[in-house]
């Protein structure tokens, strides 16, 4: 069976709930790229669904990761909400790459510690691409709540383990949804970028 013929008998046997997640974390996705605050009320509805999605996969770790984006997409509501004027919305800024060193060497650290505890003590699948991918994406969560143009080259990254993970997890549909994540971080990074500039004359 192709792998395309795997995600149409997928989709056709797929319980409601990944449908759901998958159409509102797309929907996420494209109202980000445009700056727009409604972005977190589909960021709830997708993580809400994953948390519960990622047990039944035995990806503990994005099942986490799913609980920091529920509250997550509340402070970013927040922060977009606070930041914003009557006449435009939150600014997107740059952080120096001293910054992102520093995280990145943290974050490897975590996830490899991380990654030994669940290799050790659990039945993980993937237990250190999973905790990598979750702490960057912890981060990355961060730095778009902050609006930091930079979020979307860790997003790349990200996305691009996260297709392998999902994929061989049995979960076609997420897999297709970080396919278009993929496909979007560039229109994503060009927007942003467009915006900052357009901020700062």
């Amino acid at each position: 069976m192709t792998a395309f013929a795997e995600i149409i008998d997928q989709a056709r046997a797929q319980s409601l709930p990944e449908l759901v997640a998958v159409v509102a974390a797309a929907l996420y996705l494209a109202f980000a790229i445009r700056e727009k605050i409604v972005c977190w009320f589909f960021a709830a509805i997708s993580t809400a669904i994953y948390i519960w999605l990622f047990i039944e996969a035995k990806l503990y770790m994005e099942s986490i990761l799913n609980v920091f984006y529920l509250v997550m997409a509340g402070y970013g509501w927040y922060q977009w909400n606070v930041g914003r004027t009557d006449t435009s919305n939150k600014p997107v800024v740059t952080w120096p790459l001293k910054i992102h060193a520093q995280a990145i060497s943290c974050i490897v650290l975590l996830g490899l510690a991380n990654g030994f505890l669940l290799y050790i003590y659990s039945d993980a699948a993937f237990p250190f691409i999973d905790s990598l991918t979750t702490w960057f994406a912890i981060w990355a969560t961060y730095l778009i709540a902050q609006k930091v143009l930079e979020n979307w080259w860790y997003w790349l990254l990200i996305d691009l383990a996260s297709i392998f993970i999902y994929w061989s997890r049995d979960l076609k549909l997420t897999s297709v949804l970080f396919v278009l994540y993929f496909i979007m971080i560039p229109i994503g990074l060009f927007s942003w970028t467009k915006s900052m500039h357009k901020q700062s004359r």
